[in-house]
């Protein structure tokens, strides 16, 4: 599971987004702040994985904190900035301090589902992997750029990109392109397209499954943030 801290001085936004987290399979959260303090003094006595990070808080800046954690003696931990902040200056600060993930308000909850998954399948990724080879750091990178709010490659729909992850996310020990055809009433070759696409984007991965006699099966299945540390 991913331990997330939940920091925004909107006591009601704060209720909303620590929901929001239990809803994502793989998350849980493990406490929250109201003030940029509090969010520092959290992430020392909470130690979690993940921190969703107002940038407008009461005493300092989410940007503020992000430095503080940087550069004190503080446990590593990964951040997506979740903030009204629009501003080139805030976004580059963002970039700067190291966040992961920038979400602006107000949001859907399919787009911090996104996000959450898009950080889920690079740190799963990363857990896997001794030492990177290009091809890793491009599938990692892929996995954090992923989002909704990126355009699909021209012939696909995200309808049906939604059907073939709903039928991968029923799978317990992955499927081939053939099954995952079936299921979701498509052609194999479009199938194919939709499950390289999401290999790219490392939220899925490709996998040799040794059985009965004959060639190894390639199976297909999603990346989960299920048991990580």
């Amino acid at each position: 599971m991913i331990r997330t801290l939940v920091v925004d001085d909107d006591y009601r936004v704060a209720e909303l987004h620590c929901a929001y987290v239990e809803r994502v399979h793989g998350f849980e959260v493990v406490g929250r702040a109201q003030t940029g303090a509090g969010a520092v003094q959290s992430v020392d006595h909470l130690r979690p994985d993940l921190v969703l990070l107002d940038i407008y808080l009461p005493d300092i800046t989410g940007l503020e904190v992000l430095q503080q954690l940087r550069e004190g003696d503080h446990p590593a931990v990964d951040v997506i900035a979740i903030t009204a902040a629009r501003d080139v200056d805030s976004l580059r600060a963002a970039m700067r301090g190291g966040v992961v993930q920038y979400l602006i308000k107000p949001f859907l909850f399919p787009s911090f589902e996104e996000k959450l998954l898009s950080y889920a399948a690079a740190t799963v990724r990363m857990t896997r992997i001794g030492q990177a080879e290009q091809g890793d750091v491009d599938r990692i990178f892929g996995a954090l750029r992923s989002g909704r709010n990126e355009p699909l490659p021209k012939g696909l729909s995200d309808a049906t990109l939604d059907l073939i992850i709903q039928v991968l996310g029923r799978a317990q020990s992955g499927l081939a392109a053939a099954a995952v055809a079936e299921a979701a009433g498509v052609s194999r070759v479009t199938a194919r397209r939709y499950l390289d696409h999401l290999c790219q984007l490392g939220r899925a991965e490709l996998a040799m499954r040794y059985g009965g006699p004959g060639r190894p099966e390639h199976r297909y299945q999603l990346v989960s943030a299920s048991g990580i540390r």
